[in-house]
């Protein structure tokens, strides 16, 4: 029976295990808490930003103080994403030791969530039927549902690989 390296062995280095419904992924690219599934929605959520600025940038606004918000917060919110994907992307969290990379991207995503449902719901409740107005609102909405799910895949994908890891 051949044994897979655990992630820890000399064999095993820059790759890391992921387990998805039991099944065991060796995944040279994973971030240091995510993986493949919080990937995806963490590029979904960015994409879905950038459409919510594109229609709130594009439209005739009635509140500028609520929309220049939600502006700056999506805006915020994808760079943000973009620098920790650049950071796992070019595996700066190895020469940075002093930052706690998962514990960071954790809070930047609790606290980027929260401030974009708050901006969607300001959005809303001032788009006074516009259409590209409301349009920004619900993919702010949308964005804040795929950030909710990349934070709670990030996190179920962290508990499961480290569970896991101690009994091999």
């Amino acid at each position: 029976m051949s044994r897979v390296p655990s992630c820890h062995s000399p064999s095993a280095v820059g790759i890391r295990q992921q387990f998805l419904g039991g099944l065991l992924l060796l995944v040279p690219w994973a971030s240091v808490v995510g993986g493949p599934v919080s990937d995806v929605s963490v590029s979904l959520s960015q994409v879905t930003l950038l459409i919510a600025f594109i229609c709130v940038r594009s439209s005739v606004w009635y509140s500028y103080s609520a929309y220049s918000y939600f502006q700056v917060v999506t805006i915020c919110n994808l760079i943000m994403i973009l620098v920790f994907y650049l950071v796992h992307l070019f595996r700066l969290y190895r020469l940075l030791t002093c930052i706690s990379w998962p514990l960071s991207e954790l809070l930047h995503y609790l606290i980027g969530t929260l401030l974009l449902l708050i901006a969607s719901i300001v959005a809303a409740s001032k788009s006074y039927s516009q259409s590209g107005l409301v349009a920004g609102a619900i993919f702010g909405f949308v964005a804040t549902f795929l950030c909710l799910a990349s934070i709670w895949m990030s996190y179920k994908i962290s508990c499961v690989t480290q569970s896991t890891d101690a009994a091999v």
